[in-house]
């Protein structure tokens, strides 16, 4: 892939973004600031990015090393992609009928997998560990609806 494709595709992948934000609802309660400024704020600089990166190609100054030699994939980068990709597919599928603790682990687990982590005992309950210590974090000290952290226990 050349710079100049990658730089299409993230200024179609800032078009998607900005769309997501424009769908964003409103809150119904009288706040100063609204659910939508922060991820505006972070589009419009990824936005930003994504046109002077654009620009820059677009000049011949953007240099891919990808072609240089040494820079050749290491064996197995599909079953790695694979196995970070079916991460977040599992999580998605998992994590209404099993709460979030679980389909988060199988995702850490996953996503450790794809870095050479070994998928055994040891990675489920650190992933199981950082998962639970998200959930305490966000679903109970914040409040943000993550939903039960297990389908038995709240």
């Amino acid at each position: 892939m050349t710079a100049l494709r990658l730089a299409f595709l993230l200024l179609a992948l800032c078009a998607v973004a900005a769309w997501q934000v424009t769908v964003i609802p409103e809150s119904l309660m009288q706040m100063t600031v609204g659910p939508v400024l922060a991820p505006a704020a972070i589009v419009l600089a990824l936005c930003l990015v994504a046109v002077l990166y654009g620009l820059s190609a677009w000049r011949g100054q953007q240099v891919d090393l990808s072609h240089a030699d040494g820079q050749q994939p290491l064996p197995g980068a599909n079953t790695r992609l694979l196995s970070l990709l079916g991460g977040g597919v599992a999580f998605m599928v998992l994590v209404v009928p099993m709460g979030f603790v679980i389909p988060g682990a199988v995702c850490g687990m996953c996503i450790a997998r794809a870095f050479d982590a070994p998928f055994n005992l040891k990675s489920g309950l650190i992933c199981g560990a950082i998962s639970l210590v998200f959930w305490v974090l966000f679903a109970r000290l914040l409040g943000v609806g993550l939903g039960p952290a297990l389908p038995w226990w709240i």
